[in-house]
């Protein structure tokens, strides 16, 4: 118990948290943004491994990460058409048609995989870390925590400009609209597929930068399912942030430890078995959704379609 306890695990287990959680928090603030809107992005996942996928490719050919990112993000956002197109557009039922685009991807980037990188896995050099000074130097953990890649601190002004945006701009009370009261909002003169549309390519990009960075960053390399769920796991932080981006910063910091715990407990000597890591995060997707879960309220149009001028 002492070696779970040492400067050296508690270091670990929170630097290695943030570098897995970040994903789930560019996943999880696009689904937030979905949501609120009115959309159940269950297609998440998808997205994240095309970003992943796109990403991983543009970084290895151009040698950027700024390219790779950005390239990630253009991919969730195509990804996402599909949503568009099926739910927003023609009213499908949107748990199936995520269901479907998460499929899809899984099956096609394994196959792109197999075909590009079947005999070679490339890896990507160590993004270097950038140190915010004075914090820097908080004894044990300020070099760690406080010098991270720059997508990290982007991650984190996005959570202050998404949190402005929907709760002191009219864009966002537009987008709370499309969730709660579409038809007020369609009532009003503002088109709730337009908004719901936007919202969704918000989402799509943010998922698929949140891949790009578990690819590019977090792994330095590529192998078929990267994403082993984490949009899923970001889904489950969307709904528990109760629309509040602050919250998912949290819970993307539980999550990602969750799933970092491994390498913690193998730096003090501790060695448990591979099936119960990989257990790790998805029991506490399940001991969070017991505590919290009948305190989470979801938009009350969310995953319903609409259509305009419908009461």
């Amino acid at each position: 118990m002492d070696d779970l306890l040492t400067e050296t695990f508690l270091a670990t287990v929170i630097v290695s948290g943030i570098v897995a959680g970040v994903p789930l928090l560019y996943a999880a603030l696009g689904e937030i943004v979905a949501e609120q809107a009115g959309v159940l992005n269950v297609g998440l996942e998808g997205m994240m491994l095309v970003g992943a996928f796109v990403g991983f490719i543009a970084t290895l050919e151009t040698g950027n990460l700024w390219v790779g990112l950005i390239a990630g993000g253009i991919g969730g956002a195509l990804t996402s058409l599909i949503m568009v197109l099926f739910c927003i557009r023609l009213g499908m039922d949107q748990i199936v048609v995520g269901i479907g685009i998460v499929l899809a991807a899984e099956g096609a980037t394994a196959v792109l995989h197999s075909v590009w990188f079947s005999r070679s896995y490339p890896r990507l050099p160590a993004v270097e870390g950038f140190q915010i000074p004075l914090f820097a130097d908080i004894p044990i953990l300020g070099p760690s925590v406080f010098s991270q890649p720059l997508p990290v601190y982007v991650a984190l002004g996005l959570v202050v400009l998404i949190s402005w945006i929907l709760r002191k701009t009219s864009i966002g009370l537009s987008i709370r609209a499309a969730g709660e009261r579409p038809d007020s909002l369609d009532a009003a003169g503002v088109s709730v597929v337009r908004v719901r549309t936007l919202a969704e390519l918000t989402a799509g990009s943010l998922a698929g930068v949140g891949g790009a960075y578990l690819s590019i960053v977090a792994a330095g390399a590529l192998v078929p399912f990267v994403t082993g769920g984490a949009g899923f796991i970001a889904i489950v932080i969307a709904m528990l942030a109760r629309g509040r981006p602050l919250w998912a910063v949290l819970g993307a910091l539980l999550f990602g430890m969750s799933l970092s715990i491994s390498t913690a407990l193998q730096l003090v000597g501790i060695d448990i078995p591979t099936s119960f890591v990989f257990m790790l995060p998805f029991i506490s997707v399940i001991v969070v959704l017991i505590i919290f879960a009948r305190q989470s309220r979801l938009p009350s149009a969310l995953a319903l379609p609409y259509h305009r001028g419908s009461r």
